[in-house]
């Protein structure tokens, strides 16, 4: 009986330090200052006829080379430059060569974003993770999100609107964009 009536009145302490502990404790350290984010909107102009700016090749990889503009039209000012090498095919799809790269060489911006195009599905719209980047974009993390502007006779002759979501860390000093 008296090892019923500890076991009891331990329960009861227990119980009764657990909820003083969340009444009581002190909130969690929040920093005053939040993740430095910053969203961003460019496009990806379709290629003019006759270019080499897509090079399918014959193992089905897709290398290619567009322009980045501030506007949907193909004489908005260009602030970089689209690079990618993707492989559709089953064995490779979800290889680690499978990266676009968005290069910006404008006045309050220089660098590069790496975005991860494993799961590519060649979409209207695709949503693809940002895992890194360069210069201005150094450390950033995110999403990528890409919307196919009208409509195409294939996807790979398709202009693009982009618009990334990018975190930055903490510590990261945030430089104009």
């Amino acid at each position: 009986m008296l090892s019923r009536i500890i076991y009891c009145s331990a329960v009861v302490l227990a119980t009764t330090a657990v909820v003083l502990l969340a009444l009581f404790s002190p909130l969690p350290h929040q920093s005053s200052r939040a993740t430095p984010q910053a969203t961003l909107s460019f496009y990806i102009q379709q290629p003019q006829p006759g270019s080499s700016a897509v090079a399918p090749h014959s193992v089905g990889a897709l290398i290619f080379h567009r322009w980045l503009t501030e506007g949907p039209d193909n004489t908005s000012r260009v602030v970089g430059k689209a690079q990618g090498f993707i492989i559709p095919v089953e064995g490779f799809a979800h290889s680690a060569f499978n990266i676009i790269y968005l290069t910006f060489h404008a006045h309050d911006y220089a660098g590069s974003v790496s975005i991860e195009a494993k799961k590519l599905a060649f979409k209207e719209e695709e949503e693809l993770s940002v895992v890194g980047g360069t210069g201005s974009f150094a450390f950033a993390t995110g999403n990528a999100v890409f919307a196919q502007i009208g409509r195409q006779a294939s996807n790979m002759d398709a202009s693009y609107h982009i618009k990334l979501n990018l975190d930055f860390p903490d510590n990261f000093e945030r430089r104009k964009f």
